[in-house]
This record gives structure tokens, C-alpha cells and sequence, in this order.
């Protein structure tokens, strides 16, 4: 134990005496965890308001429905009164910090008509009391109102149908739909407002009825499909695994965001690995520099070291001195680099970074509006991970100059000057 503590007391030693060459080598680790930090929680905020963006346009973080409503979305596989309760039943018992929001759906291709054509759409029957608090399409009303409640024969469309179709708020138009009984059922609408969304598939095709409107115009008792909304993504999975349990023997499938977004899902994975392929050149970086550090102090020491090893220190204690300075040099520069990232994101990014002006506005990702504002968030376990690959860098950095210590000939090594 008294020699450990002496080995640990030269590495100190010697990082004092070196206090330029030691100062710089942790102020490059400490920058580049800071950097790690900063690009990982800017990642991490855009992924997430990304996914917030893309499950707020209908399918929620969770999606509950009958098995193969989603390869022919035919009103035929739908859920019934009793299985909708049974799913709002599973929604109200999951366990969130928060309680999760189920919006209850009956969607169904059709064609919207007006004087100036027809166009195929995808019209959705939404409960406007939920849809709100739900869904950002409220939000993005350029001309007229949202659906409300206690409306009937309303719509809410996309701003390129509304333009197609030569319609403005208040004009109307007739949709039409093959309802449960197989026939084809017109029901004629007023619009109530226009969205856009910059997404041109979306502001084309999609249409918005109230929930009771399209249950008695297609003859629907229960939903198409069930979608929650959870107070994070990273809930996605436990309570699609929970709900399961739940609801599996009352014949509902549950699924995750990254099933029913699919496109979004491969964006934001090809955009993850671009951000860890700059994460390990970063990494490269730190680990050149605390090798050249650390190496040029061992060449510069060979004399004290060989005098070192005359005086009863083993080669192998040689080296685990070089190796403790290592340690204690990463460990020092992990603590600084953290408490830096947190305090930069914190103090200077917390309210985001707008990057409105460096990018077109109809700009989309994975097939969702693009926020230019990028907002970071703290996700621990990406914060760990950093944390952990920046120690076991500066840890196997160290591991060649204490083998080269390690291996250095005490008479040769009082020789050099």
C-alpha cells in the first residue's frame, strides 16, 4: 500500500513539474469532451423534436390497432367499440411520469371533389377536443380555423389541395369513401381552415373530419387505429412492451414510432451515425494528443527514470507511474471537459440555436418539417457513453509510453544528458 501511494505521489510529481506540457494536454481532452457534449445535446434535442414533429402528425409514439391494418389499411381490420376500450384501458394504466394522451382515429383513403377536380386524399376522423394538445397541424392554420367542437360537417386541409382544388375557408367540397358496408359514400363538407406544413405529401392529401362525423358516414363503431402521445420518446418501448401484456389476448397489435415511421426512423439513424463518426475523428484527436504528450514526457525523462530503477523501482513500476499519470491526467480533464459542456449548453444553448437563416424554409427530414431552431438536451446515458470513451482513450493512450518506460535500460538511461 506505501508503494502504491509513493507511485501515485511521483506521477503527481511529475505532472507538476511538467505544468505547461500537463495544463495543455487536459485543456485538449477537456475541449474535446466539451465539444462532445455540446454536438451530442444539440443531437439529441433536434432527434427529438424531429420525432415530436413526426408522431404529432397522427401516428403518436405508440400506435394500437387490429393485426394487418397497417399493410391494407382497410376499414375490415379495424378495432371495435369493445377493443377501443380495451386499448384506452391499457393507455390510462401504463406507467409514465406523466399520464400518456390516446387519440382515438378512423382514417380511410378517399377522393376529394370540388367544381375544379378531384384529387385521391387520406382523410382522418380526429376528436377535435384532442387533437390540440395532440397534434401541431392546429398550429400551422394559415386561413380559417381549426376543427372545434361540436362542428359536423367540417374539414381541415392542406394548403397545395386547397389550391388544386380552388378552395378557401368556408368553400365546400364532397369527400368519398368506401364505408363498412362496401359501398362507396359521398358526405359533403365545408372547410373550416387550411394548414401547411411545408411537407408537399402532407399539404396535398391529408384531410381532417371530425371523429363523429366520419364514424356515421363510413359506419364505424370503434377506430381505425389508436395513437398515444408520450411525454418522451424514450418511453417508446417499455410501454409498447407493457401494453402488450395488456391487450394481446383482446387481438391488438401495439407498435412503436419507428414502425410506423419508418422513413423518419432510417433519417434519424443515418444522422446518428453521421454524428458518431465526428464523435470518433474527435476522439482520434484527444488520443494523439495525450499519446504525444505523454510519450515526449518519457523521452524527455529517460535519465530520472533510469535513476529511478537504480534506486529499487521495477520496470513494471516505471511504467505504472508513466500509467498513473494517464490516469490522472484524463480523469482531471474528464471532470473540467464535463463540467464546461454543461456549463456552455447550459449558459449559452439552452434556449437553442437558430439556424433559420442558413437553411430554405420548406426544408424537411425523413419526411417532417425541419425546425430550424435546434434546441439541446441532456440525454444521461449519450452524456455516460462520451464520458466513458473519452476515459478508455485517455487510458489506452497512456498504455504505450508506460510500456516504452517500462522497458527503458537503467544504464543507458543515466547516460543521456
Amino acid at each position: 500500500m506505501a508503494r502504491s501511494r509513493t507511485l501515485v505521489w511521483l506521477a503527481l510529481r511529475n505532472l507538476g513539474r511538467e505544468l505547461r506540457r500537463s495544463t495543455l494536454t487536459a485543456a485538449a481532452m477537456a475541449l474535446g469532451l466539451t465539444l462532445l457534449i455540446l454536438s451530442r445535446t444539440l443531437a439529441d434535442g433536434a432527434h427529438e423534436d424531429w420525432i415530436d414533429s413526426g408522431v404529432r402528425l397522427g401516428s403518436g409514439h405508440v400506435t394500437f390497432n387490429a393485426p394487418g391494418y397497417r399493410d391494407g389499411r382497410s376499414l375490415d381490420d379495424r378495432l371495435s367499440a369493445a377493443q377501443l376500450e380495451t386499448t384506452l384501458a391499457a393507455v390510462a394504466g401504463t406507467t409514465l411520469p406523466s399520464p400518456a394522451l390516446p387519440s382515438a382515429r378512423v382514417a380511410v383513403r378517399g377522393l376529394a371533389s370540388s367544381p375544379d377536380g378531384a384529387l385521391p386524399v387520406s382523410i382522418v376522423g380526429v376528436d377535435p377536443t384532442v387533437e390540440p394538445a395532440f397534434s401541431r397541424l392546429p398550429d400551422e392554420v394559415v386561413e380559417g380555423r381549426y376543427l372545434a367542437d361540436g362542428d359536423r360537417l367540417q374539414a381541415y386541409i392542406g394548403t397545395s389541395l386547397a389550391g388544386r382544388l380552388d378552395l378557401g375557408a368556408g368553400s365546400r367540397m364532397v369527400l368519398t369513401a368506401q364505408s363498412v358496408s362496401g359501398d362507396i359514400e359521398g358526405q359533403l363538407v365545408r372547410v373550416a381552415g387550411i394548414f401547411r406544413t411545408n411537407v408537399e405529401a402532407l399539404d396535398e392529401s391529408l384531410i381532417h373530419i371530425p371523429l363523429a362525423t366520419a364514424r356515421s358516414w363510413l359506419g364505424v363503431e370503434g377506430a381505425t387505429s389508436v395513437a398515444v402521445l408520450l411525454p418522451h420518446s424514450s418511453f417508446t418501448d417499455p410501454v409498447v412492451e407493457e401494453a402488450s401484456e395488456t391487450v394481446r389476448a383482446a387481438g391488438i397489435e401495439v407498435v412503436g414510432w419507428p414502425v410506423t415511421n419508418p422513413d423518419l426512423y432510417a433519417a434519424l439513424q443515418l444522422d446518428d451515425g453521421g454524428d458518431w463518426a465526428f464523435h470518433v475523428i474527435l476522439f482520434i484527436i484527444v488520443a494523439i494528443a495525450i499519446l504525444n504528450a505523454i510519450f515526449m514526457s518519457v523521452l524527455h525523462r529517460k535519465r530520472e527514470m533510469g535513476l529511478l530503477r537504480a534506486l529499487g523501482l521495477s520496470g513494471r513500476e516505471t511504467g505504472l507511474v508513466v500509467y498513473i499519470e494517464g490516469i490522472l491526467l484524463t480523469a482531471g480533464a474528464g471532470v473540467a471537459g464535463a463540467v464546461l459542456g454543461f456549463a456552455v449548453v447550459w449558459f449559452f444553448f439552452r434556449d437553442g440555436i437558430d439556424f433559420s437563416g442558413m437553411m430554405p424554409d420548406d426544408i424537411n427530414f425523413g419526411g417532417i418539417a425541419f425546425d430550424p431552431v435546434m434546441v439541446p438536451s441532456i440525454e444521461m446515458k449519450h452524456v455516460v457513453q462520451s464520458a466513458i470513451l473519452t476515459a478508455l482513450i485517455g487510458v489506452s493512450a497512456s498504455l504505450l509510453p508506460a510500456w516504452h518506460a517500462a522497458r527503458l535500460d537503467p544504464a543507458e538511461s543515466v547516460k543521456v544528458e
